[in-house]
Order: C-alpha cells, then structure tokens, then sequence
C-alpha cells in the first residue's frame, strides 16, 4: 500500500443530517486502503463547470476498506460550496483528492488516550479511537460545543469510548459549562497518558496549554487553518501557514496541510497565530532597527 494521495472520481453513497451537520459517505476504494487517522480529504464543490475553483478540505469521520472502501466526512452547510455538497444525491460523483497531510502518531505500548474535540472537526476523533482501540489502548472522550446540537458523535462516543462527558455551554446535553473548565479534572479522572484534540483553534489551544500543565504529549490537528472556503490541500499556496518551534528551537512557518494538520500540541506557538514572528526563520527584517528585526 502506498502512501502517495490518489485523485479520484468518487461515488457519492449517502448524505445524511447528523444534528447542524452534514454526513457524506463516499465510495473511494484507493483513498480508504491509503487513508491513516489525522489526515483528510480534498473534494471539488460546484461541478465541472463551476467557477469555485479552490476544493474545500475535510476530515475524515469513518473508512472501511473492506465494504467498498467508503470515506465518510462531515460538515457544517456555512457557504455556498458547502451548501452544493450538501445538495448531492446517491450515484451522483465527486471529484476527490487524497489522503493527504501527516496522521497523528500512535502509541507504541497500549496507554489511557484523551480525546477532545469540538464542532465537526471532532468527527476525526472516531476513526483514531478505532485504530488505538486494536492497539488495546483505552478510549476516553471529552466532546463539546454551544448547544448539543453542535456537538457531533456525543452517542458514538459513549459507544465506543471507556468513558465519555460532554458539555455544552447552555446545558442542553451533558454538563453545562466549556471542555476547559472540566478537562484538567478528566485527565486526573482517567489517567490520561495522551491527549489527541480536533476541533476549532481556540480549544486546541486549551487542549495544548492543559496537557502541558498536566506534563502530558498532545497531538492537535489545525484544520481550521486549511481554510472555510478552500485552499489547496497541498503545500503550494500557503495560505494555511504557522509559527511552529522545533527540536532545535527554531520558529518555522509551517503549513498545516503538508507538515500538518497534526502538530504537537507544545510546539505551536498560540500566542502568534495569524502573525509571522520576528524570529521565525526566513520572517521579513525590517530595516534600521538594531536587532535587525521587525518586532510585533
């Protein structure tokens, strides 16, 4: 089995609603074989002569190679090439790129795994939670989000999960409050080894700071830097950079599809998003200034 993303002309097999969001199933043999947890899809909205011409990147929620080799995502219908996918029928084809972008890591040894996601991101948690669960890990959830019908898979994951609390801010499911306020008393509950984290920026960030409190790794997937509306998917047109400190202590621009979207919880610079740092390798030197750099 290679590792090289395939492009492909897939089948669409079902689009459901799941609470505010949309599940698609697709039938994509070459993309489920290739596929590992952490990496997504990039699908072309608006047909062949469409002028959206930039393809709107997706995690994956579920692969099952050996019934057809289905991909299934799931989105939130916020724009108009959204809004086209989430028109498709049954038989209808789509044209699909992928897998692409770094998966997250799996533990060596079986561990007690933390799962937190937030929005439709989190729909990327389940096909990770399959794969540490044949690894004998254990499987424990925390899902949040404004109301309970911005929560995706809170039923799946007290399925699967070893345990599973939910939050939702106005307390319409599971407890009232935010996944900050109740993540640093799970990872004491559970014993938590790892804490794996999909969803929007700022609960990475809550994720990345807590763990890190708590001395634990954390693995958290940026997708949200992928775009809302589209981008490449493949490392050309930057628009999905980072500041991302490495081993050798270096601030680095990284791209969250290339060398993402799963990154190291500790290694992304929060405080700097949106920013190029002045002590980013190759960030703009401002002249005049005596330390010869551009301050933010």
């Amino acid at each position: 089995m290679s590792d090289t993303p395939v492009q492909t002309s897939a089948t669409v097999l079902t689009v459901r609603r799941v609470q505010d969001y949309h599940a698609m199933t697709l039938v994509a043999p070459a993309v489920a074989e290739r596929f590992r947890p952490g990496q997504f899809v990039a699908v072309a909205a608006g047909g062949a002569y469409s002028a959206r011409l930039v393809r709107r990147m997706f995690g994956v929620y579920e692969v099952k190679p050996d019934y057809g080799g289905t991909v299934e995502i799931v989105f939130a219908n916020t724009e108009p090439g959204t809004a086209w996918l989430a028109d498709r029928s049954s038989r209808d084809r789509i044209d699909l790129v992928g897998p692409l972008g770094r998966p997250f890591r799996l533990p060596r040894d079986p561990v007690h795994c933390l799962l937190v996601g937030g929005g439709p991101g989190g729909a990327a948690l389940f096909a990770l939670a399959d794969t540490l669960r044949r690894r004998g890990c254990q499987i424990h959830f925390v899902l949040g989000g404004a109301t309970g019908r911005h929560v995706f898979g809170s039923r799946m994951a007290q399925r699967v999960g070893d345990s599973a609390v939910v939050t939702t801010e106005d307390g319409s499911t599971g407890e009232r409050g935010t996944v900050r306020e109740v993540l640093p008393r799970v990872i004491a509950e559970t014993g938590a080894d790892v804490v794996y984290a999909c969803g929007p920026t700022p609960l990475l960030r809550t994720v990345s700071r807590t763990a890190a409190e708590f001395g634990l790794p954390s693995q958290v997937s940026v997708q949200e830097f992928l775009g809302t509306t589209g981008a490449c998917g493949v490392g050309t047109c930057m628009t999905c950079v980072l500041p991302v400190h490495g081993e050798d202590g270096v601030t680095r621009m990284a791209r969250a599809c290339a060398e993402g979207p799963v990154l190291r919880g500790d290694r992304v610079r929060w405080g700097d998003l949106g920013t190029i740092p002045f002590d980013a390798l190759g960030a703009p030197r401002a002249l005049g200034l005596p330390d010869g750099g551009a301050r933010q």
